[in-house]
């Protein structure tokens, strides 16, 4: 699947945020989710989400503290140094 510029919000730099335990490079100004598919066009373009927070599909597990929060993929935006520490199995 082609790289689709025009679906990300504008944005000037990539920030760092790990995934999973891995780091990685996505869109600043960005939800998770659109940044989720930043990293991997196709599967999460594929993936079965509503994209408005409705089916809760998209759903991830932030590092707060010491604890996690769970939040919609599709309603959060990311943020230099956030790491996710769980994701839905539909984003997998």
């Amino acid at each position: 699947m082609p790289y689709h510029p025009e679906i990300f919000q504008p944005y000037e730099h990539l920030i760092g945020i790990s995934i999973c335990g891995e780091s990685r490079l996505v869109p600043e100004k960005n939800s998770i989710l659109r940044c989720l598919q930043f990293l991997d066009m196709e599967r999460i373009s594929d993936a079965d989400l509503c994209w408005n927070g409705e089916c809760v599909n998209c759903q991830v597990w932030i590092k707060n503290g010491e604890k996690e929060k769970a939040v919609m993929a599709c309603r959060t935006n990311v943020a230099e140094g956030m790491v996710i520490t769980r994701i839905s199995d539909s984003l997998k």
